[in-house]
């Protein structure tokens, strides 16, 4: 009996070390995938940041006038006076 005990504990420790070495490929692979989500995340995140800067780039000299008048950052009167410079 403690002979077939024995063999079962060599066999199950022989499993274990087999086991270990595929468990640390399976790890290794899946911490990969872990940093590869995590780069892409923040890849997304910076282009989507880059695309909202580039729009407000394309406003027109009117739009940005208009904008700084609704912000309260100039007054009716330069408003206007800025209005009337672009228009001509």
């Amino acid at each position: 009996m403690y002979l077939l005990f024995q063999q079962m504990n060599n066999n199950q420790h022989m499993m274990d070390s087999w086991g270990s070495g595929s468990g640390m490929i399976f790890m290794g692979l899946f911490w990969l995938l872990i940093l590869g989500l995590i780069i892409t995340l923040i890849w997304f995140l910076i282009q989507k940041g880059a695309g909202s800067s580039q729009s407000s780039n394309d406003d027109s000299p009117l739009d940005i006038v208009k904008k700084r008048y609704a912000r309260g950052e100039i007054n009716e009167e330069e408003y206007r006076k800025m209005k009337k410079e672009i228009d001509q």
